[in-house]
């Protein structure tokens, strides 16, 4: 935990590296890449450097979690750790990166603060970031050592690319070696490593939308500004062989018979697709509402297997938005206020980032309690529930 020596320089100086934060990572970004280029070749995301998505991500990260160690003692913000050391884990970072990333981000700070930093504050600063670091390498450590395979990527063969939806894709694959498969659960995601025309490997994470277990499918919209699903969309085709990481993500089916309410909006569906795969698959009688929000009808990419699925359930009900309303649809943006949740209920969450702040502050305001909120984000504000 923050020592007594530390909390009232963290505390003091709090406000001013908040403040700063956004401008020393792109310099802390840029120091990297200078000296280990190799870095943008299959682990960060040359997309998210361009729309400063991953500068967003790191500054929120150690900002919140100085915060936490000033504004709760002796506790780390364990959900939110656990959330990006799957991230992480999902990208194979290992320990010794953890002393380059130091190495950068300090001297970033030190160049954009050097008016005003002490040898105090640098020494502070310092172990807020290793508390955090070494929080993170034994969980991803535990995560790593539960695979069934030591391997960070293993061939994927294609079997099969089908259109779903308006500018969605679904990819199903299968073993393309005998390395041992780690079974996933309902709502986890896989990293894809792809190869761009110009020869740089990047990655993206996608949620596996069909059945869980040891076989592999997920959705891509190709519309999503990224580099890889352009890849898969216009030049994977089926036979072809694609890396694929082991299943991570800690948003998965909790065990209970409560009622479940799963909330998602466009490509979000994917992970609640799974969840909502695995309660039918297994005969669940559990109460089940699940609540969508589109654009059109048509762009729904999951919607034969979602609405197959909640007819197999004599529990389940479909509630669906639309931008452009059909019969037996709500018009406009989904909202909790048109819902009659059911008591005790767990929520599941996926969708752009607006779309969740929103839901899961009407959650809260309808009377879910936050801890039984479980959401997945994909974009730059990992803190959404710090």
């Amino acid at each position: 935990m923050l020592s007594d020596k530390s909390r009232p320089v963290i505390e003091a100086t709090l406000p001013l590296v908040g403040s700063r934060i956004g401008a020393i990572t792109p310099k802390f970004y840029a120091r990297l890449f200078a000296a280990h280029p190799e870095l943008l070749d299959g682990l960060f995301s040359r997309s998210n450097q361009r729309s400063g998505n991953q500068q967003q991500a790191l500054a929120g990260s150690i900002a919140a979690f100085a915060t936490h160690l000033v504004n709760n003692p002796g506790t780390l913000p364990e959900t939110v750790l656990s959330r990006i050391a799957h991230r992480h884990a999902s990208l194979g970072i290992s320990e010794p990166q953890y002393q380059v990333v130091y190495e950068h981000l300090f001297a970033a700070i030190a160049e954009d603060l050097a008016e005003v930093i002490t040898p105090e504050i640098a020494e502070a600063w310092t172990e807020v970031y290793w508390l955090m670091a070494d929080a993170l390498i034994k969980l991803e450590k535990g995560l790593y050592a539960a695979q069934a395979n030591g391997k960070m990527w293993t061939p994927w063969k294609v079997d099969a690319k089908i259109p779903a939806g308006i500018g969605s894709m679904t990819f199903t694959l299968e073993p393309a070696d005998d390395t041992p498969v780690t079974a996933a659960l309902p709502g986890q995601y896989v990293s894809v490593k792809v190869q761009l025309p110009d020869g740089l490997r990047q990655v993206r994470q996608y949620s596996l939308s069909g059945d869980a277990g040891t076989s592999r499918s997920f959705t891509t919209k190709l519309d999503d500004g990224g580099e890889v699903s352009p890849v898969l969309h216009n030049a994977v085709e089926v036979g072809d062989i694609l890396e694929i990481s082991n299943p991570y993500g800690e948003i998965t089916l909790k065990d209970g018979d409560g009622p479940v309410v799963l909330a998602s909006a466009g490509i979000g569906c994917t992970p609640t697709a799974s969840i909502l795969r695995s309660l039918a698959e297994s005969g669940s009688d559990r109460q089940v509402l699940v609540l969508h929000a589109e654009s059109t009808l048509d762009s729904w990419a999951l919607r034969g297997q979602m609405t197959d699925d909640v007819e197999r359930l004599a529990g389940a009900d479909l509630q669906l938005w639309l931008e452009e309303p059909e019969p037996g649809t709500k018009a406009g943006f989904m909202s909790l206020r048109e819902v009659d949740l059911p008591a005790n209920a767990s929520l599941y969450l996926c969708g752009p980032l607006p779309f969740m702040k929103h839901i899961r502050n009407e959650a809260i305001n309808a009377g879910i309690p936050a801890t039984r909120i479980h959401y997945e984000v994909f974009g730059p504000d990992i803190w959404l529930a710090s």
